[in-house]
């Protein structure tokens, strides 16, 4: 006759027919849930191009901030609620933890040489975007002795540097229904290049430079009409005035009633 065992002290006995009360699951982060499944070691899997994995640093992550430990305890789970809290965001594994979908582009690497006394010195340039293509883009650019180390300061910057996106189908051309555009009108500027972007229809593409180009993509806007002027030629102020474009048009304030008939979002596209 099989004996069963007894409840613990202090703890009550369940009732006859009661099921036992479940194990309460506790919500994480999604860059968190991503980084605490066991890896895998195996041939197949493609090597990253550079950079540490930002899973890697997710594992050994010891916050210093406020707003860290809340996500690392699990009361902050969305980017969208770390904004809210109004708390700076100063370490990049918070980012990695709420978004871990972001690309990274180094869109130019430029080496600077200059001489000394002690002879020519070089550093580097590095102008990188980060984004996960629907809602969110970051830029930077860092300078460094070392390409590497420089394009990882960079990238870790651009996610400091993170923005939410306005979009929608603010163009006259486009039938009623959402829109991967923009709502208004916005102008970008960065030394001598102003760059003015304007709502398109769908299905128009990014009629803009391959820089300004590979910035939008990274923001999740598709379809979009530009016109620039000054020293375009310049890769990086081209790309920073794409990127303070965006910046200007998210400080928009705008009504409930343009947001609903233009149908704007602002950020990633929630369910």
């Amino acid at each position: 006759m099989s004996e069963e065992a007894a409840p613990a002290k202090g703890e009550a006995a369940p009732a006859e027919g009661e099921a036992a009360p479940a194990e309460e699951t506790v919500q994480v982060a999604p860059g968190l849930a991503l980084a605490q499944v066991p890896i895998e070691h195996s041939d197949d899997f493609p090597r990253r191009r550079r950079g540490p994995d930002p899973l890697a640093a997710l594992r050994v992550w010891v916050p210093r901030t406020r707003l860290g430990r809340m996500v690392m305890n699990g009361e902050i789970l969305t980017y969208e609620q770390a904004l809210a809290t109004g708390l700076p965001i100063r370490e990049a594994e918070i980012v990695d933890a709420l978004l871990p979908d972001l690309e990274d582009d180094v869109l130019s690497v430029n080496m600077i040489q200059r001489m000394t006394d002690s002879g020519r010195r070089v550093r580097f340039n590095i102008l990188c975007a980060v984004g996960n293509g629907d809602g969110y883009v970051g830029l930077s650019v860092c300078k460094g002795k070392e390409v590497a180390s420089t394009i990882q300061k960079a990238i870790t910057q651009a996610k400091l540097n993170l923005i939410p996106v306005m979009r929608g189908n603010g163009s006259w051309e486009s039938s009623e229904g959402p829109g991967n555009s923009i709502p208004f009108k916005t102008t970008g500027r960065s030394g001598s290049t102003r760059l003015t972007l304007l709502p398109a229809p769908a299905g128009k593409g990014l009629v803009i430079g391959a820089y300004g180009r590979r910035v939008l993509a990274l923001a999740g806007v598709s379809d979009v009409w530009s016109r620039s002027s000054g020293q375009t030629r310049s890769t990086i102020n081209f790309a920073k005035a794409t990127f303070n474009a965006l910046v200007e048009l998210s400080r928009t304030k705008i009504t409930d009633d343009v947001r609903r008939r233009l149908q704007i979002t602002i950020g990633r596209k929630l369910a």
